[in-house]
């Protein structure tokens, strides 16, 4: 059964509509990856989930709890991990840890038990007595994210929490997602890296303007684009020419790169013979296969950015 269920949620901010009747569960212990461009309604979507905001229209359930109807019985059931780290610099690891602990009424030997575990299983227990104003990006998102367990929450929300991140401590920081997976929390997933969504999560769910378009498996979404993919990149000056040369091909223009679907070696010489014909040379031609990036461009026609939504 769903641990988390949303049916028809609505949400307008004066004369924007961020969510048109949006539609999605996740089952226990997956990790459910949402993917969206700007202003798709990714946000939103998570604070009515997790009850900072309260939807125009539809119904939500936690649990078994219904989020709008008993918002205080949902909150002991998860974690949220937003976008920027909700930490005071100016206390360190172990403190900022128990200031959390207490804030979730547990007692203060409690507390600073359980900042020892979370500090030990979030590989920090080096710095647990450093300023945490000190820490690298890294190691502030793994506190933050130690933080967002300190009610062992069923169900963890986590909003792009590796924005900003250098690649190594983004991998640290998926090998800390996984192993909360593999303890049994189910954690809700909102990424602008698309190989984050393709590395983390067992299902994805693609949004847009509010409302769901697509959803499966890493895989089944990429077998919707087909086995290959041809790419190809010209200089911009002659990016309008070639897609207009590929037109029947439909052709998807990215931010680097223009892609269009392929049977193969004889899509490949069909593209080259097309721009030849214009007196078009690429700068790069080739096939591979798809990625969640040709998926991405293919059912939203715009690459992943990240997300600045109107707010209450």
């Amino acid at each position: 059964m769903p641990i988390v269920e949303a049916h028809g949620l609505t949400k307008s901010f004066g004369d924007v509509q961020a969510l048109c009747g949006l539609s999605l569960s996740v089952d226990e212990g997956e990790i459910l990856g949402v993917l969206g461009p700007n202003g798709a309604g990714k946000t939103t979507a998570i604070n009515i989930l997790t009850t900072l905001t309260r939807p125009d229209g539809g119904t939500v359930r936690v649990a078994g709890v219904d989020v709008l109807a008993d918002p205080a019985a949902v909150r002991p059931l998860i974690g949220l991990t937003g976008q920027f780290a909700a930490l005071d610099d100016n206390l360190t690891a172990r403190e900022n840890l128990v200031l959390f602990g207490r804030l979730f009424k547990l007692g203060k030997a409690a507390a600073a038990a359980r900042a020892v575990e979370l500090l030990d299983a979030f590989d920090l227990a080096d710095a647990a007595d450093r300023r945490t104003g000190t820490f690298s990006g890294g190691m502030r998102r793994r506190l933050d994210l130690a933080a967002s367990m300190i009610g062992n929450p069923r169900v963890l929300f986590l909003d792009e929490p590796t924005t900003g991140l250098d690649p190594r401590s983004r991998t640290m920081l998926w090998d800390v997602v996984r192993r909360l997976r593999d303890t049994g929390v189910t954690i809700f997933l909102t990424t602008q890296y698309l190989e984050e969504a393709d590395q983390l999560a067992d299902r994805i769910v693609v949004i847009d303007h509010g409302a769901v378009i697509a959803e499966g498996t890493p895989a089944q979404l990429k077998d919707r684009i087909g086995g290959a993919v041809c790419f190809l990149s010209v200089d911009d000056s002659l990016r309008e020419r070639a897609v207009a040369a590929l037109g029947d091909r439909s052709p998807t223009v990215g931010d680097d790169e223009i892609t269009l679907p392929s049977d193969g070696p004889s899509t490949l010489m069909a593209v080259l013979r097309a721009l030849d014909d214009e007196g078009i040379v690429p700068t790069d031609i080739g096939l591979r296969h798809p990625t969640l990036d040709d998926v991405f461009l293919a059912l939203t026609g715009s690459a992943t950015a990240p997300e600045v939504e109107v707010t209450a």
